[in-house]
């Protein structure tokens, strides 16, 4: 499996997770001049910008390791263009989760959310 193929894997696993536990996914690989959101959903009235980590090992750092903070500021960014893009006001209150995935073998793997991950301010 490539790294594509590992990504589009755990992303999917993922959206299917965050449905289970009650979130509507709105949209997935939202994407602008200025980069991509992965997930995008509601959760009861709050707009959540899911960022996914998957890996296979932790060889180059967790997966948490890799939301920096100039990724967070990237992805702050972003959910601003897709509020404007979407139509959504202001006053929209928005939260930026993270779901690492650790693969352990072809069907086995340790998804963890981490809710409201970081505030942008």
């Amino acid at each position: 499996m490539d790294q594509s193929e590992i990504g589009t894997r755990g992303e999917a696993a993922a959206a299917a997770y965050l449905e289970r536990v009650g979130m509507q996914v709105v949209d997935r690989n939202w994407r602008n001049g200025r980069g991509e959101i992965d997930i995008v959903a509601l959760d009861g009235e709050e707009l959540v910008i899911c960022e996914v980590k998957t890996r296979t090992t932790d060889s180059r750092g967790t997966p948490e390791d890799a939301v920096s903070p100039a990724k967070q500021r990237q992805l702050a960014r972003l959910a601003q263009a897709y509020a404007a893009s979407a139509g959504i006001g202001e006053t929209c209150n928005i939260r930026f989760d993270v779901v690492t995935v650790r693969v352990l073998a072809a069907d086995r793997a340790l998804l963890r959310h981490h809710r409201a991950a970081f505030v942008v301010g």
